[in-house]
């Protein structure tokens, strides 16, 4: 039976008072998100290198063992260059970051998440956009992901997300299966639609998946709600059902299904679920 978790990305919003939270402050924001959502995507660490030791055993109280975290691993494992300094005299031009797809890397942060074990759903490589003055292609990619995959610790639910349009294709899904990663597809920015990618995939998505509700323009939406996250700002009505009908297909198909909302994708994330549940996307089993 596949499973389905609906959860946000991210969680501390004081705006999602009434929706989520008793008040806006002054709570344990993660504690009573647990009560309303079985998953919740983490993206702090993606901008540091480890974790903190006390925030990851205050997410760790804050949660039962039913709930699951889907966590984004540091971008200093996924980025091959490092950026360019600009100005002064330590200015310099790109270099080769010394951290991508390290496999020690990868283990020193998996140690500093160790108490989030039990409800470790997944952790997630996150690529930008990789252009030829990164990575000549696909296939070099891939035959790097193949080593990092070598060395890297067995036994953790893995995931890669890429922003290459044209390398979601099936050598990118059998690549994903014969080393039993799973997927990570993104619905927004200058992506191809999750459906698409989904139909293109037929037969090569197996076990889990991860698909991250973002929108196609982040700026935009951060400018029309103001920072207020209570209330819809951009409906995607003809996308929701197009979402909910693919969900439904994975499910259907046995796959477990990790369904992360933003904000940014229509304004509200809890009001984004609630319009799922009305699609009848909700949590729980799936035959």
């Amino acid at each position: 039976m596949a499973r389905l978790r609906i959860g946000t990305c991210s969680w501390k919003y004081p705006s999602w008072e009434g929706l989520v939270y008793s008040r806006p402050s002054g709570i344990d924001y993660l504690s009573e998100y647990a009560r309303r959502y079985r998953s919740v995507e983490v993206d702090q660490w993606f901008w540091t290198r480890l974790p903190s030791a006390p925030d990851v055993a205050a997410y760790r109280a804050a949660v039962d063992d039913g709930f699951r975290f889907t966590v984004k691993a540091p971008n200093a494992l996924t980025l091959p260059q490092l950026p360019a300094r600009r100005g002064g005299p330590a200015a310099s031009a790109p270099r080769p970051n010394p951290d991508f797809l390290s496999p020690a890397l990868l283990a020193e942060f998996l140690r500093e998440l160790e108490p989030l074990a039990p409800v470790l759903g997944m952790i997630m490589l996150q690529f930008g956009y990789l252009n030829q003055a990164m990575l000549s292609g696909q296939a070099e990619l891939l035959q790097r992901l193949e080593r990092f995959l070598a060395e890297a610790p067995r036994g953790v639910p893995c995931a890669v997300e890429i922003r290459n349009p044209r390398w979601l294709n099936r050598r990118h899904f059998e690549f994903l299966r014969e080393h039993g990663v799973h997927a990570v597809l993104v619905e927004g920015y200058w992506m191809d639609p999750v459906a698409d990618t989904v139909r293109r995939a037929a037969g090569l998505i197996e076990g889990a998946v991860v698909i991250r509700l973002h929108g196609p323009d982040r700026e935009a939406m951060e400018e029309r709600s103001g920072g207020d996250w209570s209330r819809l700002v951009r409906p995607r009505d003809a996308e929701l059902a197009e979402m909910a009908a693919t969900v439904r297909r994975l499910l259907l198909a046995g796959v477990d299904v990790f369904l992360n909302v933003n904000n940014h994708y229509e304004g509200s994330a809890p009001l984004t679920i609630e319009r799922l549940r009305a699609l009848g996307i909700v949590d729980g089993e799936h035959c």
